[in-house]
């Protein structure tokens, strides 16, 4: 059930609104994407009523591509991959360990009882600490750097050639997203694989950093940097392009109305849709670089020989795949279905089905 404009209001914080405009929210068309509704009759904007405890933001709307939009695709980044990757602790813990040592960890079923059997029902979420932190930090930068290169690079090519070449436009502002996403999330990244793949290392983040650092030195937690570049690159490209892309298919081809038509659910239903689609691609292009990343985050001193040599070139491609499918796929659904619903509920479109219009195009037709 939709969230009424007063109940979302109670909700949210206040610097995500625009503090230039009056008008109370906005509705998408396909032509445009942010059309002002007339502001609320004086009896309906005045302050009383409502729960006592409710603390009201200003009726403004948020306006396209201004700093509280980014704001808002920040923090609607931060929900989406942070409490993502904590919720599939338990199937990354079994993946990590089946690409260290196949042996022991022979599929996911046995992985899970190995576990079980060692470490207890607490083992499953052994590193949830820095896969929270990490992947927050990773998603604010990935899906709010997003947004503003998305439109940076529509506006640098312009309105015919942002349309004609709006694919190349998806790829490289996620590219330019995810270089410095990948900055914030390596430190986390090397601790959560040590503690996940050696137990005994230490309990969590708040022990684990401090004793990866005395051992490797502040720049040992960027060890994995470059390889880890390798995976999440080629997977936020795949990620954000074939998102874009086949929701704007599904909108073309399998709705009976424009997306403008579409309730909310069923556009957050289309955007889980697509979001898990794009999940298997992603997890095909980048898992090489994934066995890397946990290789070298493992092992003190390995190199990227040393992982080929260990893997083969084959095992490289194939090892912990079907569990990393199924974990993307599940992932990367649920992450486009809660920055959505996350852009629903501060009164944002939804992703995808509408290409962005560059700023040349609405100051002339504004004009």
């Amino acid at each position: 059930m939709a969230l009424s404009d007063r109940s979302r209001e109670s909700l949210l914080p206040s610097f995500l609104y625009a503090s230039s405009s009056s008008a109370r929210s906005f509705a998408a068309t396909p032509s445009r994407l942010s059309v002002p509704v007339p502001a609320p009759a004086p009896a309906a904007a005045a302050a009383g009523g409502g729960a006592p405890f409710s603390i009201q933001a200003p009726k403004e709307k948020i306006e396209l591509y201004s700093p509280a939009f980014y704001a808002a695709c920040t923090a609607g980044g931060i929900a989406s991959c942070g409490l993502t990757h904590m919720a599939v602790t338990p199937l990354d813990l079994v993946k990590c360990n089946m690409q260290i040592d196949p042996v022991k960890y022979k599929s996911i079923s046995s992985g899970f009882g190995v576990l079980l059997k060692e470490q207890g029902a607490r083992g499953f979420f052994r590193g949830w600490v820095p896969t929270l932190l990490g992947y927050s930090a990773q998603g604010a930068c990935k899906f709010g750097f997003y947004e503003f290169f998305k439109k940076y690079y529509s506006d640098i090519a312009g309105p015919e050639y942002a349309q004609k070449y709006k694919t190349l436009i998806y790829l490289a502002g996620s590219a330019s997203a995810e270089v410095i996403a990948d900055v914030a999330l390596c430190p986390f990244e090397a601790v959560k694989v040590r503690v996940q793949t050696q137990p005994g290392f230490a309990r969590g983040l708040s022990d684990g950093l401090p004793k990866f650092v005395r051992s490797e030195g502040a720049l040992g937690l960027y060890k994995g940097l470059v390889p880890l570049w390798g995976r999440q690159i080629p997977y936020t490209m795949m990620k954000f392009a074939s998102f874009e892309t086949i929701v704007e298919l599904i909108y073309k081809h399998a709705m009976p109305v424009p997306k403008s038509e579409c309730s909310k659910m069923t556009q957050l239903g289309i955007s889980f849709a697509g979001g898990y689609i794009a999940g298997v691609f992603c997890a095909v292009v980048s898992h090489p670089a994934d066995n890397l990343v946990s290789f070298l985050n493992n092992a003190k001193g390995a190199t990227v020989g040393d992982a080929v040599k260990k893997f083969g070139l084959v095992g490289l491609f194939t090892r912990g795949l079907p569990i990393r499918i199924v974990m993307i796929g599940t992932l990367t659904g649920a992450q486009w279905g809660i920055y959505d619903a996350f852009k629903v509920m501060v009164g944002l479109p939804t992703t995808g089905g509408v290409t962005p219009a560059p700023a040349e195009t609405e100051s002339k037709a504004s004009a």
